[in-house]
């Protein structure tokens, strides 16, 4: 048989009220259309993926992480009311009077919900590939309300009326949620639909609607500044499985056998006093080598390895009891040799950096963590981002993952 043409369509306009430029700003480390195009790209079934934007800059990211930009949308299809159905519309009509291209199927991917499974879209399609007589399939999670609790009035000074009501079920709005249905709401994670649906029905979505159920944490639509900062906290610092662009993101070893740490911006906040002789001075959080020290004494040795060569380094380091190794202009070198001749295995060891140079090390062990604060770059090629900034406890937090991942494990043994 011949395989399903399965166009992704990729709506992404210029302008954004709510979050300036939303579309390209940097999410974990990537312009947030990127998150869409990889999730389209990701998946077997799908076999062309293109946005619709009336922004270049949009076009030109999206050309950047493997999207086709065919059009630029009117600008008419392009404002803040404009619904989704005369976006898709306009879409497949230009393909099929420019290209003479009709897809048998068209995967909706909203660039503002970026946290998805990363088996969301082929579920989806082969769903409405094996119903012939759905007109589309949409992705659904558990209300985070009740609407059988809900209420409608038309004014301060009028009765109150139910939303709506459950069959069977006198008064529901006083009824225990345990025996109430389950309601779910629609995230506008992915929708994927036939052509005809769109194009002769004039609609998303059609009468005969199937659902694809997913799990609320996965329910992240960012339309505040604020939606932002939680869903880029939850992705960072290790929320539920989803599709990334680059390199899919390692887990923590089971068995933790060194912690390497950068000294500069992770030991410390990267400030640093300097005095009218030259003499320097930086500030270091104690809760820090308390950590290192809980490490020490379940078997896991820190080790400091620092482009730096000052006196502060080796003076702090040794107040840890910490080993140090400084002045190294190339870290991946110095690591390899530690490694070697402590015959450690790389799949055993964690490192903390937060700027360019620690880069080259992350490849080299098996968990690459970076501070909140870390250069965009960093924090995009680790593994793990804290939620503390360095010199603000960071390594101490590292220290207390690794601890209760230790205390798990032994756990579980037993």
């Amino acid at each position: 048989m011949t395989k399903p043409e399965v166009l992704t369509i990729v709506p992404a306009r210029g302008g954004s009220k709510g979050i300036p430029r939303k579309n390209i700003r940097p999410f974990a480390g990537y312009p947030l259309i990127a998150f869409s195009i990889a999730a389209a790209l990701q998946a077997e079934t799908v076999t062309r993926v293109i946005v619709t934007t009336d922004d270049e800059e949009i076009a030109e990211v999206a050309r950047c992480y493997g999207a086709g930009t065919p059009f630029l949308r009117p600008a008419e299809l392009a404002g803040d009311r404009t619904l989704d159905l005369p976006v898709f519309q306009h879409a497949l009509k230009w393909l099929a009077e420019n290209e003479g291209y009709h897809p048998d199927i068209v995967v909706h991917l909203r660039p503002t919900t970026p946290v998805r499974p990363p088996d969301l879209v082929d579920k989806s399609v082969r769903l409405l590939l094996a119903h012939p007589e759905a007109d589309s399939v949409r992705g659904i999670t558990p209300a985070r309300e009740n609407p059988f609790k809900m209420w409608l009035t038309d004014g301060e000074d009028e009765s109150i009326r139910p939303l709506t009501t459950v069959p069977g079920i006198d008064e529901s709005y006083n009824a225990p949620r345990q025996i109430l249905p389950i309601a779910y709401q629609h995230t506008g994670l992915i929708d994927v639909i036939r052509p005809d649906t769109i194009l002769k029905l004039n609609s998303m979505s059609g009468k005969t609607i199937l659902p694809i159920i997913f799990d609320p944490s996965y329910a992240a639509d960012l339309d505040t500044p604020d939606d932002w900062r939680r869903a880029e906290e939850r992705v960072l610092t290790g929320g539920p499985a989803m599709v990334w662009p680059g390199e899919p993101r390692r887990g923590m070893p089971e068995k933790v056998q060194l912690l390497i740490l950068d000294f500069d911006g992770v030991l410390t906040d990267n400030s640093v006093w300097v005095d009218q002789d030259g003499r320097e001075m930086v500030v270091a959080n104690r809760s820090d080598s308390l950590g290192i020290n809980m490490l020490r004494q379940a078997g896991v040795e820190t080790v400091v390895i620092s482009m730096e060569t000052n006196p502060v380094v080796a003076a702090r380091c040794r107040k840890m009891n910490v080993p140090y190794i400084q002045g190294e202009d190339d870290k991946k070198s110095a690591l390899k040799k530690l490694l070697a001749e402590r015959k450690i295995e790389a799949a055993g060891v964690v490192y903390l950096g937060n700027d360019v140079n620690d880069l080259p090390c992350f490849p080299l062990v098996g968990w690459a963590v970076a501070v909140a604060d870390a250069m965009p770059g960093v924090a995009r090629k680790a593994d793990f981002v804290l939620s503390r900034p360095g010199g603000h406890a960071a390594v101490r937090e590292l220290c207390d993952l690794i601890l209760a991942r230790k205390t798990g494990s032994e756990k579980s043994t037993i």
